[in-house]
C-alpha cells in the first residue's frame, strides 16, 4: 500500500518504510506494533498465539486505518477547521478573538491551518509531538521562557520526533527522578497500562508507545528497579 503511494508521487520523508516491532515475550500471547512511514503506530488486536499471527494482526489494523485515511472526508479542509474551532469556542460563548488569543484554541487552530489539505492521520502525527511536549513539561518550560504558542508550534511543526528528542525527554525524566525517587517507575506503569488499553481498543498508539519508550530509556539509564 505505501509503496504504491510512493510510486504515485506521495511525499514520504522516510520513504515507504513500514517498521514492525515485536514486544518482548517468551510465550503467548504475542504482541506486535507496526509504525507507518509518517509515524503513526498501530498494534496487533487481541491475544495472538504466535508471533507471525501478531504481525499479521498489526498489519491488518494498520492497513485498514491507512485505507480509511485516504477517504475524502479524512482531508482537513477550511470548512472542517472553521467547524472544529467553532465547536471548541462554544464553552467560551463563541468569543473568537479574545478566547483564541488567551487559550490553547489559537494554537490548535494554527496547527490545523498548517495541516490544511493533509489527512487526519497526518494531523495526528503532528499532534503527537505536542502531546509529548505537554506530557514531558517542555511546553510549560517554554511558556516560562516567554515563548509564544505560535512560536513553539511553528518550530515543532517542522521538527521530526527523532532519537535526539526522545533522549532529551529521557534526560528530563532522569532529572525528575533525582527530585522525586520512583517517579519514572510510576509513570512507566501508567504508560504501559495506557498503551495496552489503547491497543485493545484498536486505536492509534504512537503517543502512549512513545511515552513508554522514553520512560524505558530513562529507566535503563537510572539503573533502578522497574516497579
Amino acid at each position: 500500500f505505501w509503496q504504491m503511494k510512493a510510486a504515485r508521487g506521495a511525499t514520504l520523508k522516510n520513504g515507504a518504510l513500514v517498521i514492525y516491532e515485536s514486544a518482548p515475550s517468551a510465550s503467548a500471547p504475542y504482541i506486535c506494533f507496526v509504525t507507518l512511514p509518517g509515524g503513526s503506530c498501530f498494534g496487533s488486536y487481541g491475544a495472538c498465539p504466535t508471533k507471525a499471527e501478531a504481525r499479521r494482526s498489526a498489519a491488518r489494523i494498520a492497513l485498514m486505518n491507512s485505507v480509511y485515511n485516504e477517504q475524502p472526508t479524512r482531508k482537513i479542509t477550511q470548512e472542517f477547521i472553521d467547524a472544529t474551532v467553532s465547536d471548541a469556542l462554544n464553552p467560551y460563548g463563541g468569543l473568537r478573538n479574545d478566547t483564541e488569543n488567551g487559550s490553547g484554541i489559537g494554537a490548535y487552530r494554527f496547527m490545523l491551518v498548517q495541516s490544511l489539505g493533509k489527512t487526519m492521520l497526518e494531523f495526528q502525527e503532528l499532534m503527537t509531538v505536542f502531546q509529548l511536549l505537554h506530557w514531558n513539561g517542555s511546553l510549560k518550560a517554554m511558556r516560562e521562557r516567554q515563548c509564544s504558542r505560535q512560536e513553539v508550534v511553528q518550530h515543532y511543526s517542522h521538527r521530526a520526533l527523532d532519537d535526539d528528542m526522545r533522549s532529551q525527554m529521557a534526560l528530563d525524566w532522569i532529572a525528575r527522578e533525582q527530585e522525586i525517587p520512583g517517579i519514572i517507575a510510576r509513570e512507566l506503569n501508567l504508560a504501559e497500562r495506557d498503551l495496552e488499553q489503547a491497543r485493545l481498543a484498536g486505536r492509534e498508539l504512537r503517543f502512549p508507545k512513545e511515552k513508554k519508550d522514553i520512560l524505558t530509556l530513562a529507566s535503563s539509564q537510572v539503573g533502578g528497579p522497574m516497579d
